[in-house]
């Protein structure tokens, strides 16, 4: 089984449309929503439809996914963010792979929804950057075993690049496993920010993970809605 663990916060918008994809996937799986403290109809949408199981936890994804995957039940543990859409198919594939250990974790190459050249090009430099680190961002929907997440001791309790650091802990017992079709992100939140504005702090993620520089502030992961 696969249990789809959801971090929410203020996804009023994206999720509707999440949920029903997802619920759409014919397989074997459970959702676990963790919404941390949304102020908007988040919660109330999630406790509307029945197929999904909703908690609380402390506002932070590495925080809200942990709590996720301790009460989770499958064999795979799916990391999905609330604007993000699987593609079909995806959970009956994770259901054929249960059965085959070497695959321990891994991750889908992304794209951004729309035909913007410049959110193609985004994602193309970082599914280039996927395929060469093995470094999978949680908008690629990262899935790994059960008993692995466990062992690593899950997402650390830090409030940016979690996803990152526990890549970092993975590749070094395992070879994540890279899957398209891709996933497709909503790409609202690059066009609020403005696209090369997202572009550029991309490209500082980028460089600071690949290259170690400075930690960066806070404030330049701020939320957009």
């Amino acid at each position: 089984m696969v249990s789809v663990v959801i971090p929410t916060y203020n996804e009023e918008k994206a999720l509707p449309q999440t949920l029903q994809a997802l619920l759409a996937q014919p397989g074997d799986y459970e959702v676990i929503l963790v919404d941390g403290g949304s102020t908007d109809r988040t919660a109330e949408l999630a406790k509307a439809t029945p197929a999904v199981y909703v908690l609380a936890a402390p506002k932070g994804r590495a925080s809200q996914m942990n709590a996720g995957g301790a009460i989770a039940q499958g064999e795979w543990l799916l990391f999905l963010h609330a604007d993000t859409l699987l593609p079909p198919g995806a959970i009956q594939r994770l259901n054929e792979m249960e059965s085959d250990t070497a695959i321990q974790a891994g991750g889908f190459m992304h794209r951004f929804c729309g035909d913007d050249w410049r959110l193609k090009l985004i994602s193309f430099l970082d599914n280039f950057r996927c395929i060469r680190s093995r470094i999978i961002y949680g908008d690629q929907a990262l899935f790994v075993r059960r008993a692995l997440f466990e062992q690593l001791g899950g997402f650390p309790n830090q409030p940016i690049l979690e996803d990152v650091a526990l890549c970092e802990r993975l590749i070094k017992v395992t070879t994540p496993l890279l899957l398209s079709p891709p996933v497709v992100t909503d790409a609202r939140k690059f066009l609020k920010m403005g696209v090369w504005r997202s572009f550029i702090r991309v490209l500082l993620i980028i460089l600071h993970v690949e290259f170690r520089l400075p930690v960066l502030p806070r404030a330049f992961f701020q939320d957009i809605r």
